[in-house]
């Protein structure tokens, strides 16, 4: 990768370190549910997924 460039994605990650730690939670989280998660985990998620899905709508 030119060096330009390297400079350029380093100062965006240090620009946008909440939005890269949004996007690294939310690739884990999918990978988690695609590769790794039992029966008994995909129950519990969508159990929290509905509390949250209440919580944004209340807002």
């Amino acid at each position: 990768m030119h060096k330009n460039q390297l400079n350029y994605d380093k100062e965006w990650a240090n620009e946008n370190r909440e939005h890269k730690r949004y996007l690294s939670k939310r690739s884990t989280a999918k990978s988690f549910i695609r590769k790794d998660a039992t029966a008994e985990d995909l129950d519990d998620l969508e159990a929290l997924i509905a509390e949250r899905r209440k919580l944004i709508t209340q807002k």
